[in-house]
């Protein structure tokens, strides 16, 4: 059941060209490779081969949203975007706050095979903000679990965090927390400011983001425990965790791919794709954002991958939800907001979507540099294939993307996860196929 491939004529997000042999789930050559024999030959030339992207803030809704995707249909959609291993968020139904549910979650993801699945805890019982979840047995359990967050909900009170924040020290952990003061935000629907009162629509404001982070470097300084804050999305924002940084707290946080790129003034086609949580902002906070990823500020990217059904999104503004699929666009969207003005290189983008993220999750086997002994998780990216972003790029079950007519600077031609092509030739391998390869390397291990 194994798969040899060689990558023929790949440039290395590091510099230089070199051909990869991946055999046995590992990069077992790399160089020039004049002879393997058996090996299924890969054209790379004009390709980027990065380390295969691990996405460390996903929404793959099941169990209990299986409407809007599913596990097999997410990891699809991660193959297609050059992911080998996502983080699922704990909003589901039941939610992910048990060890039960974790397993659960890391299971289906290994059955279907396109992608490491690593589940993210609760932080509360029920995402309710009133009790701390079974965080130790999430932890010991055979999911092993080490990022927490009640995503989809702030953990509002200061005493509740401060007992998360001290709980998971005991294992390595870190509280992933959604900063976003509830009641500044009762009723938002948009970035708060003049573009707010022009559409009068009730405004987000960005203190409600901020003063979150400010209390919680504080709170980890504290208790000397770790912090992730997710999907960063103001100017004032990227102070505070500039701040805290320079004081020495150990504080990472992340940035959209949507918070990098687009800004609040899309809002004004009241298009619900455009509708998001936190909400579009300012073009000075996109800069913002992008300088603070450029100077290592900002630790990672990571998609917010939101599913949603057609009914949920094509409706009035202020009922549709929340949310857009990112999965499949995230790389090229990364390519044309930080890579072609200079921000950053193809070696700092596989800092920011692989190394950084699989550190901060504490994930085994991802984020590795290619080189020879290094698991075989490999994305080939052509930067040169500019095209409008369609339908045909979507691989998961909804089609909720900001992207849709957009033109975007390249496109993923291929990933590797586990040394089988999950994706290639522009289309995800078939379910079957990728499921016997999972049994297979499953098998392996147990031998």
């Amino acid at each position: 059941m194994t798969e040899r491939f060689l990558i023929t004529g790949a440039t290395l997000a590091t510099g230089g060209r070199a051909d990869l042999l991946l055999s046995d789930g590992v990069i077992a050559e790399v160089g020039r490779i004049a002879d393997a024999a058996g090996a299924t030959v890969v054209d790379a030339d004009g390709l980027v081969a990065l380390p295969g992207l691990v996405d460390l803030h996903t929404h793959l809704r099941e169990p209990g949203y299986e409407q809007s995707e599913t596990v097999l249909t997410g990891t699809q959609a991660a193959a297609a975007g050059g992911f080998t291993a996502v983080f699922a968020m704990a909003n589901t139904s039941p939610v992910a706050d048990t060890a039960g549910v974790v397993e659960q979650e890391a299971s289906l993801g290994r059955a279907a095979g396109y992608a490491t699945v690593q589940p993210i805890g609760a932080v509360t019982v029920g995402l309710k903000g009133e009790q701390l979840a079974e965080l130790g047995a999430m932890a010991r359990s055979r999911a092993n679990v080490r990022v927490f967050s009640d995503d989809g909900f702030c953990v509002s009170d200061p005493l509740l965090m401060r007992r998360a924040l001290e709980y998971v020290k005991a294992f390595d952990g870190v509280i992933a927390q959604h900063a976003q003061e509830p009641r500044l935000t009762q009723g938002a629907q948009m970035n708060e400011g003049a573009l707010s009162g022009e559409l009068g629509l009730v405004g987000w404001p960005a203190v409600a983001e901020e003063s979150i982070i400010a209390r919680d470097v504080l709170l980890a300084e504290h208790v000397g425990s770790r912090l992730h804050v997710c999907h960063v999305s103001t100017a004032g924002s990227v102070e505070v965790i500039r701040w805290a940084k320079a004081r020495g707290i150990d504080v990472t946080a992340e940035v959209t791919p949507h918070h990098l790129l687009l800004t609040e003034d899309l809002v004004s086609s009241y298009d619900p794709r455009f509708k998001v949580n936190p909400p579009l902002r300012r073009a000075e906070d996109v800069e913002a954002l992008r300088l603070a990823l450029a100077d290592g500020t900002i630790d990672i990217v990571a998609t917010d991958h939101a599913p949603h059904p057609v009914e949920a999104k094509e409706s009035e503004w202020d009922a549709a939800a929340n949310g857009m699929v990112g999965l499949e666009s995230a790389l090229a969207v990364v390519h044309a907001a930080v890579v072609e003005n200079g921000l950053l290189d193809w070696a700092d983008v596989a800092r920011v979507l692989s190394a950084a993220p699989a550190s901060i999750g504490r994930l085994a086997g991802h984020g590795q540099p290619l080189e020879r002994g290094s698991a075989a998780e490999v994305a080939l990216y052509d930067p040169a294939a500019a095209s409008d972003f369609s339908l045909d790029r979507l691989a998961g079950r909804s089609v909720n993307s900001p992207y849709l007519g957009r033109r975007l600077p390249g496109r993923v031609v291929a990933t590797f996860h586990g040394g089988y092509a999950t994706y290639l030739d522009g289309a995800v391998r078939p379910a079957d196929e990728i499921a016997r390869h999972a049994s297979a390397r499953l098998e392996g291990t147990r031998g």
